[in-house]
């Protein structure tokens, strides 16, 4: 099962005494300062816990599974997280 943001919210709130509604505010601010930095196209690096990078796709040759017809597909740009050794470590138990 997945961690919820209302998770990480009530785990802040139980850790270090803030109120539920300041909890929310320090998540609510962090996401939004981290959309909006991916979103003009910076990346975020977070010590100790990865990185996020924003990547651009090229047009690419594709096709819609449903009729097999071939399309282009138009150039994107996509968010990727490549995490830190120290989590990396963490997770694999080392």
């Amino acid at each position: 099962m997945a961690l919820i943001k209302s998770q990480i919210i009530e785990e802040i709130s139980n850790k270090s005494g803030f109120t539920r509604k300041k909890s929310t505010e320090a998540v609510e601010t962090l996401l939004e300062i981290v959309k909006s930095t991916l979103s003009s196209g910076e990346d975020v690096l977070i010590s100790g816990f990865g990185k996020f990078c924003v990547k651009e796709k090229n047009e690419r040759r594709g096709r819609n599974p449903a009729t097999g017809e071939a399309m282009m597909l138009a150039p994107r740009k996509v968010v990727t997280f490549k995490c830190s050794q120290k989590l990396r470590d963490r997770v694999n138990g080392e």
